[in-house]
């Protein structure tokens, strides 16, 4: 059974709402990913950040197997002897009261919109059903119905109305269109991205996120950081937001937050904003399970112990001088923060990104093009400068095949 037939099989019997780049995994470890042929590949994608602490880290696959002979779920019917630790802890960790876990990253922005409205209501006094939530253009926080009907990106919405009100959307990194917006008295929040990664990781202009804050602070407005791909050290800070020194009001995580074992995400927040949600009004039959709060913990020591905020800072910079030094006519610009990476590709001879994307994967490197340009870099934050210069020797080789 080689690459081909587990391709098929997907297609034959799987719904069609991916374009995968063709390569069929099946074992990973670090930085380094398996097909079923055993050609071995740099992953170069991380699942989209989930897998920052690398593949199959044995501290938290570990802490997975212990806690799964023992208990997985109770549902939060009933109290378990784990989710207060993993409250606890992850509460400390990030500097919050309070912590409402969930399972994926779409969950998690769903949760806190739901938390921002019912704040708007009980504590800022805005009329009911009359809250409004600014977000920026070509966000992603999503798939769910209410998530796409603040995109404005027609792959994601077009043809799934009608959609959920209550957003007025502004150009991202544009401090004056914020602020003409939040002159309206019925905005309850800011959702933001401090990079937006899916659009093609765009690193707003300095001091925008502070600036920002202050504005939404100057209206009583809540904060709200979607640090679901940016946060867990990728971008060479805890948080993407700690760059520019703030604190968002309300706090998305979710991918690494498991080291890519299994879906965890939360939202954090304290006493005055978290507690307006009363018993009955949220859950998640799987959020904050034993097993998942066992996994994020183990998951959250290694980012700390192995210090990799400060690794993902150190190697940006050298992965993104060496793609800078790298003479090729398809790169027309290379943006970045941390392990968060971008080439913005200017096509040649009607080569794409994605014809890049397969002759890097030929050359043992897997990477995933965004928006047809731009081809985003995000490794696991456990490799090393000398595999960071070997991947970015293979980035080399592959552009020179285009001539």
């Amino acid at each position: 059974m080689n690459s081909q037939f587990y391709m098929d099989r997907e297609s034959k019997f799987g719904a069609h709402n991916y374009h995968p780049l063709p390569v069929v995994l099946e074992k990973g470890e670090g930085v380094f990913v398996w097909d079923v042929e055993g050609k071995k590949y740099f992953d170069f994608l991380s699942a989209y950040s989930a897998v920052n602490q690398g593949h199959c880290h044995p501290k938290i696959i570990g802490a997975m197997i212990q806690q799964a002979q023992i208990l997985t779920l109770t549902s939060r019917a009933f109290y378990n002897n784990v989710l207060g630790e993993f409250e606890e802890y992850v509460t400390k960790y990030f500097g919050y009261d309070k912590v409402l876990p969930m399972n994926s990253g779409a969950e998690a922005d769903e949760t806190a919109i739901k938390l921002v409205r019912r704040w708007a209501y009980d504590k800022k006094g805005i009329p009911e059903n009359e809250a409004k939530i600014i977000v920026c253009a070509n966000n992603f926080h999503g798939r769910t119905v209410t998530i796409i009907s603040m995109s404005t990106d027609p792959d994601s919405y077009k043809g799934f109305g009608p959609y959920t009100p209550g957003f007025i959307t502004v150009p991202y990194n544009d401090l004056a269109a914020l602020e003409e917006a939040l002159h309206d008295q019925n905005v309850a929040a800011f959702l933001v991205e401090p990079i937006q990664g899916e659009a093609g990781v765009f690193v707003p202009d300095n001091g925008y996120l502070k600036k920002a804050y202050d504005l939404c602070k100057s209206k009583n407005v809540l904060f709200v950081a979607d640090e679901v791909q940016t946060g867990i050290a990728r971008t060479g800070k805890l948080l993407a937001c700690d760059h520019e020194g703030v604190k968002p009001d309300v706090l998305i995580l979710g991918k690494a937050l498991s080291g890519g074992v299994m879906p965890v995400s939360a939202v954090l927040a304290n006493d005055d904003i978290m507690l307006v949600i009363k018993p009955g009004e949220h859950g998640s039959t799987f959020g904050g399970n034993p097993l998942a709060a066992k996994v994020a913990i183990a998951a959250l020591e290694v980012i700390k112990d192995e210090k990799l905020a400060e690794n993902a800072e150190k190697l940006g910079k050298v992965f993104r001088e060496g793609v800078n030094q790298i003479k090729s006519e398809m790169i027309e610009l290379v943006r970045g923060k941390g392990l968060l990476n971008a080439i913005v590709i200017k096509p040649k001879n009607g080569k794409t990104a994605w014809d890049v994307c397969l002759a890097l994967r030929d050359n043992g490197l897997l990477a995933k093009p965004t928006h047809e340009h731009i081809i985003r870099f995000a490794p696991p934050l456990v490799i090393n400068e000398e595999q960071v210069k070997e991947a970015v020797a293979i980035i080399e080789k592959t552009l020179a095949q285009f001539v």
